[in-house]
């Protein structure tokens, strides 16, 4: 129900995932009236397949999460918490408020026993594929304990969404030599190296896009401006592009030559191919995807609740942590 495009987007981009996935089932959890019409289009059996449940409430985007704990219980953000809670669902999705959604999450889903905090991971562009990069924005700061958790907790999801079965994992920081970074890093650097994990020590700005590990540790505070940074350039780059291709005549002949290696790089830089952050440490699968989605952008954050939820990535994360401390 919310989000900056409401219903009108998140309908529709649910549908496309319910047409490629046969075994889905969906529930849309919101205004029945405002739900109803974007369904129009389902064939019978489709129909079948979704059910709506009813909430009267909407967290607005600008809402701060400790009201509406207290005071939007019925809200359609609450209620789809609740289902994951209560086993009726295998995974929330939500373009919402990030902060209600995190924090009533937090309230409603609880944490896995031996996380202290929730941290938003995604999977981010890089050479040869993707790297997963954690905390994008949940925690402002981080401890070095909670920073290790992040790295076990990034681990788990490359393995089980990017099918790394030994995920590199690295700590962002200014330098790749011991003696840089303040005293948190440098204390997060000791613990994982006594760590299980094919922990590679430091990687610096530069290399979250070089392809040379698979998961980025940082607090999210880091992450989510070296996130925003990213998404700015990606628009820069093809602005740019656009740009030269037709400054002249000649330039947009070059264009229609180029047109297949550009129509290659538009596909790898579009963001909405890289929607849907996991809110992982909590004891069920949440995911969000940007307030600002389109349907393509949703369909993908939806994807990414069904690899979850079908990979089991909370007890994967448990079962990580156990190893760790046996």
């Amino acid at each position: 129900m919310s989000g900056d495009h409401g219903p009108s987007v998140c309908v529709p981009g649910a549908l496309t995932v319910l047409r490629e996935e046969a075994a889905l089932e969906l529930i849309l959890v919101g205004q029945p009236e405002a739900l109803e019409p974007e369904l129009k289009g389902l064939t019978e059996l489709e129909r079948t397949r979704v059910r709506i449940v009813p909430a009267t409430q909407v967290v607005g985007m600008d809402e701060a999460p400790r009201e509406a704990i207290r005071r939007k219980k019925d809200s359609s953000l609450r209620r789809a918490l609740d289902l994951v809670a209560a086993g009726e669902a295998a995974a929330c999705v939500s373009s919402g408020n990030t902060g209600a959604l995190m924090s009533t999450a937090h309230f409603v889903l609880g944490m896995i026993e031996g996380i202290e905090r929730p941290a938003i991971i995604s999977a981010l562009p890089a050479v040869g594929g993707h790297t997963c990069m954690l905390d994008l924005g949940a925690n402002l700061s981080a401890t070095a304990e909670q920073l290790v958790q992040f790295a076990i907790m990034g681990a788990v999801v490359a393995e089980d969404l990017l099918a790394r079965p030994k995920p590199r994992v690295a700590l962002l920081n200014i330098g790749r030599e011991d003696i840089k970074g303040n005293e948190t890093v440098k204390a997060a650097h000791q613990r994982l190296q006594a760590t299980n994990l094919d922990y590679v020590g430091y990687v610096e700005g530069n290399d979250i896009c070089a392809g040379s590990v698979d998961v980025i540790v940082t607090d999210g505070f880091t992450g989510n401006v070296a996130l925003k940074a990213m998404e700015g350039i990606a628009h820069m780059i093809s602005a740019a592009v656009r740009e030269e291709f037709t400054s002249s005549p000649a330039r947009s002949l070059g264009a229609i030559a180029a047109g297949p290696a550009l129509s290659s790089l538009k596909k790898r830089l579009d963001p909405r191919r890289y929607n849907g952050a996991s809110m992982v440490g909590l004891a069920g699968v949440v995911i969000k995807s940007h307030g600002s989605a389109d349907a393509v952008s949703f369909a993908h954050a939806m994807r990414v609740g069904v690899l979850e939820a079908g990979n089991g990535v909370p007890s994967h994360i448990s079962a990580q942590l156990q190893r760790q401390a046996a």
